[in-house]
């Protein structure tokens, strides 16, 4: 129920997060609860999603074999495991610092508040990828316990990041979404124009990752870094067409786990190098 795959996507956005707010490496003690309280997170997260979505699961045929839907787990084994995950994550944010423990509560609220928003509005691409997009800035918190805007601008490369290619995926829904009343962008505007805005999405994360690049007088392996991800964002709208939706599987899981894991890669080798 809880894929390993969708964790990678938002914890080394954390972790560059922590790296900048420490200038190298934080201590075993606050990486350890980062990584913990991500975790959490997103299993509760994803564990809630399924609990509120799953009159749509056994609807839909994509997602009806998922566990819920199936019946393999059952909605009470769910509904604990997603509280038991709330409270680990409340208790990271406790053992970082205080102001991560009183911004624990409303971060729960708006990771499950995301799982309602197909309900009534397109924008839930963007919803998602702001309650994914603040892990660098709650990790640069966790460490530093500040606000600057060094932190805001990579979360929001992460909120673009993370819609854009929530609207790729979408569009295996597209009309399910109609049949059944859903908002998404490729609901309302059509694959071909949802395309378009994917595109602007990703266009801006480049543009603020390059920004915090140079708010953070980040080097040339961080700049390297950038390029190539710009070349990766490149690629998935090649192989995702209006008429050929076979590759979207690639493009939302095998491109966009690159994407984070090479980002880390070499934002973290330009801040061990500086």
């Amino acid at each position: 129920m809880i894929k390993f795959e969708h964790t990678v996507f938002a914890l080394p956005f954390a972790l560059i997060g922590a790296l900048l707010a420490s200038g190298g490496l934080p201590t075993a003690w606050q990486l350890g609860w980062i990584v913990t309280a991500m975790v959490a997170a997103r299993s509760a997260a994803m564990a809630f999603n399924r609990l509120a979505d799953i009159h749509y699961d056994r609807l839909n045929p994509r997602t009806r074999e998922r566990a819920l839907a199936k019946g393999t787990l059952t909605v009470r084994y769910a509904a604990v495991f997603t509280l038991v995950m709330s409270g680990l994550f409340v208790l990271s944010a406790w053992e970082l610092n205080p102001l991560c423990f009183y911004l624990s509560f409303p971060a729960l609220g708006v990771l499950f508040l995301y799982s309602y928003t197909k309900r009534f509005t397109y924008l839930s691409h963007l919803v998602l990828g702001f309650a994914i997009g603040s892990a660098p800035l709650a990790a640069w918190l966790a460490i530093r316990g500040d606000v600057v805007p060094a932190p805001v601008l990579l979360s929001a490369a992460v909120m673009f990041w993370i819609a854009g290619f929530d609207v790729i995926y979408a569009l295996q829904d597209t009309d399910f979404d109609r049949q059944t009343k859903l908002f998404s962008l490729p609901a309302r505007f059509g694959v071909a124009r949802a395309l378009q805005l994917s595109t602007l999405f990703h266009v801006m994360t480049v543009v603020l990752l390059v920004a915090t690049a140079a708010l953070t007088a980040s080097g040339p392996v961080a700049y390297a870094g950038i390029l190539v991800v710009a070349a990766i964002l490149f690629w998935e709208h090649r192989i995702v067409k209006p008429d050929d939706l076979s590759r979207v599987n690639v493009a939302f899981f095998n491109l966009n786990g690159y994407i984070s894991i090479l980002l880390l890669l070499t934002f973290a080798t330009d801040i061990f190098i500086r």
